[in-house]
C-alpha cells in the first residue's frame, strides 16, 4: 500500500496542487493537519485537497479545529477526519490526533491540547495501527529552531505501549521530511512538500 504523506501546507496553492498531483500515483492521502493558516483559508485548501482520486485520512492542526476541519470536507466523501478516533482503509487501521500538544505559546486562534487530553483522546488507539498526528513525539523530530524539543509525550507513550506500524506527523517544521525510528516504529514528519510511504500490510 503506498501512502502519499504531508502536513503544513499552510494554505500554499501550489504546495496543495503538488500534493494532489502525486496523489494519483498512491493508494491513501495521509495529512497531519494544518492545512489553513491561522484559522483561514481552510476552504480553500480543502477545496483544492478534495479534488484528490484516492481515499483521504486527515487530522486537524493547530491552524484549525477539528469541527471546522470536518465542516470544510462535508462534501469530501473520501475524507476520513480523524481525532480521537480512527478508521480501516482496505484492513489497514488507521487513528488519529489533531491539535498541538502540548499547548503552544501561540494564543487563543491556536487549537491546542494539554498532554492529559490528548492521553484521554488517544485511549482508543488500536496496536499496529498507522498513528497519524499532527504532533511529534516527544525527543523525536520535535526540535525547534532554538534546539528546544517541542513534541508530545502523550504521543510518545502511545507509541511505546501500542506499537503503531506508523506514525505520520507534522508541526515542527525544522524537521519536514525527516524520519526517524522510535521504539521500533518509523516516525515521519512529512512537511508540505509530501514524502510517499510504502506500506507492508502482508
Amino acid at each position: 500500500m503506498k501512502l502519499l504523506c504531508f502536513s503544513d501546507v499552510h494554505a500554499d496553492v501550489e504546495a496543495i496542487r503538488r500534493v494532489v498531483s502525486r496523489a494519483a500515483q498512491a493508494d491513501i492521502l495521509i495529512g497531519a493537519g494544518d492545512f489553513a493558516n491561522l484559522r483561514r483559508r481552510l476552504d480553500v485548501a480543502i477545496s483544492l485537497l478534495s479534488q484528490s482520486p484516492i481515499p483521504a485520512v486527515l487530522v486537524p492542526g493547530n491552524h484549525e479545529s477539528y469541527e471546522e476541519l470536518k465542516e470544510a470536507c462535508r462534501n469530501w466523501p473520501a475524507a476520513h477526519v480523524l481525532h480521537g478516533s480512527g478508521v480501516e482503509i482496505a484492513g489497514v487501521p488507521f487513528f488519529g490526533l489533531g491539535g498541538g500538544v502540548p499547548v503552544t505559546p501561540f494564543g487563543s486562534w491556536s487549537y491546542d491540547l494539554t498532554e492529559d487530553e490528548a492521553t484521554a483522546l488517544l485511549e482508543p488507539c488500536p496496536a499496529g495501527c498507522v498513528l497519524v498526528s499532527h504532533s511529534p513525539p516527544r525527543g523525536v523530530l520535535d526540535g525547534s529552531s532554538q534546539g528546544r524539543s517541542l513534541g508530545s509525550t502523550a504521543v510518545q507513550q502511545i507509541i511505546r505501549s501500542r506499537q503503531p506500524r506508523l506514525v505520520v506527523c507534522g508541526h515542527i517544521h525544522e524537521d519536514a521530511g525527516r524520519v526517524l525510528v522510535s521504539g521500533g516504529t518509523p516516525v515521519l514528519n512529512a512537511g508540505p512538500n509530501g514524502v510517499e510511504w510504502d506500506l507492508s500490510i502482508g
